[in-house]
């Protein structure tokens, strides 16, 4: 399985982003999706995920209202649209894929397993 994430670049704070991820190895309407995020000399955490029943997703705090997670109309394509970015939300993002978690963005960690090469975002001016 095989997950690669583009679209991270420099943008200023109050831009956008759209990230992408192609997926190769699973049908990935079968699997829960999501992005994770790392910035320097701080642990990896959930940012958003979307579930393989019913598309229930779910957001860290820190990014409802500005992100939004989905599956691309393209087979085995999901994406990540990041708005009104700010300086805390440089990090290196990572797509993921596995089972549905099962509530809190906080699990997400222990469900989606599969786990993509990352891609730079930095927001700065």
């Amino acid at each position: 399985v095989q997950l690669q994430a583009s679209g991270g670049g420099l943008v200023q704070p109050g831009g956008s982003v759209k990230l992408s991820c192609a997926v190769s190895g699973i049908t990935l309407d079968a699997y829960a999706i999501g992005w994770f995020r790392q910035a320097p000399g701080k642990e990896r955490e959930g940012v958003s995920y979307i579930t393989s029943t019913d598309d229930v997703t779910d957001y860290a705090d820190s990014v409802k209202g500005r992100f939004t997670i989905s599956r691309g109309s393209a087979k085995n394509t999901m994406y990540l649209q990041m708005n009104s970015l700010k300086p805390e939300d440089t990090a290196v993002y990572y797509c993921a894929a596995g089972d549905d978690p099962p509530g809190p963005i906080a699990t997400m960690a222990e469900y989606l397993y599969y786990l993509g090469q990352g891609t730079q975002v930095t927001v700065s001016s």
